[in-house]
């Protein structure tokens, strides 16, 4: 309870109405009336993110999906989340902001990321409903499946129960193939 007051004593609450007629640049969380930077904007980050968008893109018409990134994701009433990519299917509502809980979330780390700060990020996006969460790691090259509460290292991301498939062997040797160009 204490890390909260903290929180808020060095940030003054911010109104939800307020966030969402805001804009930001980049784009910011809000997490029950705080806005949270997010790490971003390094080469690595950047280009695992587009080669995602890229494949994903490519599939997104066989798949039935549409790939999203950076865009809000209300996970409760007062949190706000910007995923890297957003994986929606192409039966889910238009929303502006996703609030119907998408295939999968992407989520790509910054060398400032840290796991605890990760994992509260990932827990509110399993609490919204969403059953296919992954972490992939430019600078180890590691994918970690996080649908469940443990970080499991996986070299190749599934979705139940849909067409999803993402190899991070392929992923990677097209961004090494990109950067031999």
């Amino acid at each position: 309870m204490q890390r909260g007051f903290m929180s808020t004593a060095a940030h003054p609450l911010i109104p939800v109405s307020e966030y969402l007629h805001a804009s930001y640049h980049p784009d910011r969380d809000y997490v029950d009336g705080v806005i949270e930077e997010r790490n971003l904007g390094e080469l690595d980050h950047a280009e695992v993110q587009r080669a995602l968008i890229l494949w994903l893109s490519q599939h997104e018409r066989k798949w039935g999906i549409r790939t999203i990134p950076e865009i809000r994701v209300q996970t409760s009433p007062t949190r706000f989340r910007i995923a890297d990519i957003c994986i929606v299917s192409v039966t889910a509502p238009r929303e502006q902001i996703i609030q119907t809980p998408p295939l999968a979330i992407i989520e790509v780390m910054s060398p400032e990321d840290r796991v605890p700060r990760y994992s509260v990020r990932l827990d509110d996006c399993r609490k919204m409903g969403v059953r296919n969460i992954w972490v992939i790691d430019p600078a180890s090259r590691r994918g970690f499946d996080c649908s469940a509460e443990d970080w499991i290292e996986n070299s190749f991301f599934v979705a139940p129960e849909t067409p999803i498939r993402i190899d991070l062997a392929a992923l990677f040797a097209a961004i090494d193939e990109d950067r031999a160009r």
